[in-house]
């Protein structure tokens, strides 16, 4: 693949890394577009490039795939050759696993639903005795609310725990159990850019995953000072960047931290929440990518001297 070489004195250079186009990626091209400001495109499923080559010309870049593997493996290599990238490796990394997350909350101290880890189905059932039931077993690694499961009883748990064994995928090979949050049908999702929680909205269903992926329906969350806090907390705990942020509400412990996406999807919360969300993620990117100019600027100037 070709990258840009030269750049403009006065717009910056955006590149958007992305696979299959989502409204999401439709959305931001077109609020680029709106303001004048070119963007390259790179499909992660055609691109080939030599690791050895000059870097390209670029202020910045966005990850928008939905492939974990490509955009973590693709950013790093534009980290690497100084270019500003959104989100930054690590935090995808830590975003692409519950079990990192859950550590990234940890040790900033950060309320959190009760969680244990195993690696076989007898130590599993160990940690479920602990939690009590019911109890959720999750997938590591994994997003839109797939290959969860609640159990109500020890019996229900060796049996699930015992296919995702014979099963024996990458997937299944870390055990995850959380305890089960009776969360009154909903749930929160915050969207923080760089240190501001821009809007939250409520996922509602009638069924215990309040994904919309899985059918819950958004509805605008006012974000009050203790959202907001939080949201931002936790954000910064993972790396920050542009970030979704999910949290429960408990009747006894008020807010707890779930899970938190680094590639989010949002077209549902632009009309819901009155937030110009794909807006508010330009500005951010552009922000980074002026930065990036500036440097370019200063060191030439130094260069020259």
């Amino acid at each position: 693949m070709q990258f840009i070489e030269n750049q403009s004195t006065t717009s910056p250079t955006i590149a958007v890394l992305h696979g299959k186009l989502r409204p999401e990626e439709r959305l931001l091209f077109q609020e680029f577009e709106r303001r004048g400001v070119d963007v390259e495109r790179i499909d992660d499923r055609q691109i080939q490039f030599d690791l050895t080559a000059p870097p390209p010309r670029y202020d910045a870049v966005l990850g928008r795939s939905v492939s974990q593997q490509r955009t973590s493996h693709l950013l790093a290599w534009f980290e690497r050759w100084g270019i500003p990238v959104i989100n930054r490796p690590e935090t995808l990394n830590v975003c692409n696993d519950k079990l990192l997350t859950s550590a990234a909350i940890a040790e900033a101290g950060l309320p959190q639903p009760r969680t244990r880890v195993a690696f076989n189905v007898d130590m599993a059932m160990d940690a479920l005795d602990e939690l009590g039931y019911p109890a959720v077993i999750k997938p590591a690694i994994g997003s839109w609310g797939r290959l969860l499961g609640r159990v109500n009883s020890r019996d229900a748990a060796r049996s699930l725990l015992e296919h995702k064994q014979r099963l024996g995928s990458f997937h299944h090979g870390t055990i995850y159990l959380q305890e089960y949050i009776d969360k009154a049908g909903r749930d929160i999702r915050t969207f923080v850019v760089g240190d501001e929680t821009i809007a939250g909205i409520y996922r509602s269903s009638d069924h215990w995953i309040t994904n919309t992926a899985r059918g819950a329906e958004a509805t605008n969350c006012p974000v009050t000072p203790e959202i907001d806090e939080l949201s931002r907390r936790a954000a910064r705990a993972v790396g920050g960047g542009i970030l979704a942020v999910d949290l429960f509400e408990h009747p006894e412990r008020g807010l707890l931290l779930n899970e938190i996406n680094a590639t989010m999807e949002f077209r549902n919360s632009i009309h819901t929440t009155g937030v110009d969300i794909p807006a508010r993620f330009v500005d951010y990117v552009l922000q980074i990518a002026s930065s990036r100019q500036e440097q370019r600027s200063a060191e030439g100037v130094i260069a020259l001297q």
